[in-house]
């Protein structure tokens, strides 16, 4: 029973957080809903303009993994001078990263505006939200260490603090101001800079006695570095697969025979993206307790830990399939103004392809609970290469199967995706044999 508090203690803070985040997408595609007389065409080009920052953003997610794994050893060791380095590792490395992404602006903008077929509606919140970035990358840092030092609370905070300011500025400068998504966009720059803030005060409020006098000459010192970018080296491989499979997935579906499945597709992924954001409790969980130990040498509790966060992740999946069965129809209205023209077509075509959101849980049990096991083990290469072989996995199973089943192939794909990756890091581990021997 002890271990299953250690678990909830670190989970339910980091699903309050998680949920925060998909209720901010949710508002922000209901609002693009009522916004103009053309709901789909608004809600396409925010889908498209989210996803050409989930590509930059989750490219720059080992920021916050890296981070992570690394400082649960670390704190399950008792070294507290590294715990402080990693930190000061964290937010240098993010801080240079929003600065050249700031620097790039207009070659990756054009770009991704291209690769995605974006319009000027898009351009706009593109170049409105580009100065969230450096915040963005610059909150992956401070998470990321927090979760390391077991600290679940204080990200929860912060994420609450961001998603409110977001939503409330989101109503207010696109409604109030009459300035549609590119209001939306200006709200995710303020919230963001804001949670910098507020993570910066509560690190001097919790850990200003703990951490110790920084040596700038051992945070820059090349074996730490090194080790700290072969590990993130691996995790931005992962990650860019992940991207291409979500911006594919967006590409994909703006380029089909009936402009309303780019609408419709979204919102469906936003469905999941909420079951995804609740399993990912466990799944951080599971990345701060096998880290600290893994660092600790306590090969008993890492074994207990690992099978129950795998238990607690399979019942939230079970969960969500009861609640997609029951009430499908009532989360897809909340997207789409009831009056528009489009909307009964929108909520129609849904329920043509709902079974593939109803079905997603449970091929989807695994993979994120492994990746939090993975991210605090630090078995990055094994997070890699499933990440490779589910993601041609899903790229054979699209092409094969879009000219005979059309907008199903590319649901069919993802699930299978989501399925083969944590099937495949359960099978490269020995059953997770070689994580408990790095404890022993």
């Amino acid at each position: 029973m002890k271990m299953n508090r250690e678990i909830m203690r670190i989970a339910l803070p980091n699903m309050v957080s998680n949920i925060t985040v998909p209720l901010m997408g949710i508002v922000s595609t209901a609002i693009a809903g009522h916004w103009g007389a053309d709901s789909a065409a608004t809600i396409g080009a925010l889908a498209i303009g989210v996803s050409i920052f989930n590509f930059i953003y989750w490219n720059c997610s080992f920021v916050r993994m890296g981070t992570s794994g690394l400082t649960a050893q670390a704190y399950g060791a008792g070294d507290l001078r590294e715990c402080t380095y990693m930190l000061a590792r964290a937010l240098l490395v993010a801080a240079a990263m929003g600065l050249l992404m700031v620097a790039l602006q207009w070659p990756v903008g054009e770009l991704a505006l291209w690769a995605m077929n974006g319009g000027e509606m898009t351009r706009d919140y593109f170049y409105a939200r580009i100065w969230a970035v450096p915040a963005g990358i610059m909150l992956f840092g401070f998470n990321g260490w927090f979760t390391g030092m077991q600290n679940a609370v204080i990200p929860m905070c912060t994420a609450i603090a961001v998603n409110t300011v977001h939503i409330l500025c989101s109503l207010w400068f696109a409604f109030g101001m009459d300035m549609g998504i590119v209001g939306i966009a200006y709200a995710s720059v303020l919230a963001q800079w804001c949670g910098v803030a507020l993570s910066a005060l509560l690190l001097a409020v919790r850990y200003g006695k703990t951490l110790t006098r920084i040596d700038w000459s051992q945070v820059l010192d090349m074996r730490p570095l090194k080790q700290f970018f072969l590990i993130n080296r691996d995790i931005m491989l992962r990650t860019l697969c992940i991207v291409a499979v979500y911006t594919f997935f967006t590409g994909a579906s703006a380029r089909m025979d009936d402009p309303a499945l780019l609408a419709v597709n979204t919102l469906l992924l936003q469905l999941f993206t909420l079951f995804s954001y609740l399993n990912d409790g466990f799944a951080y969980a599971a990345e701060a307790l096998t880290g600290r130990f893994i660092g600790a040498r306590d090969a008993r509790s890492l074994r207990s830990c690992m099978r129950r966060c795998i238990f607690w992740g399979t019942m939230v999946s079970v969960a969500f399939v009861g609640i997609y069965l029951a009430g499908w129809r009532d989360l897809v209205t909340l997207f789409v103004d009831r009056t528009a023209p489009d909307a009964a077509t929108i909520v129609a075509l849904a329920e043509r392809y709902i079974g593939w959101i109803i079905v997603i849980p449970i091929a989807s049990a695994m993979p994120f609970i492994m990746d939090g096991i993975m991210v605090g083990a630090t078995e990055t290469r094994v997070m890699r290469d499933s990440m490779f072989l589910a993601t041609a996995a899903y790229f054979a199973i699209y092409y094969a199967g879009y000219p005979l089943i059309g907008n199903n192939a590319l649901w069919l794909a993802f699930m299978l995706y989501m399925f083969l990756r944590g099937v495949l890091q359960y099978g490269m581990t020995g059953r997770l044999k070689t994580i408990e021997r790095k404890a022993e």
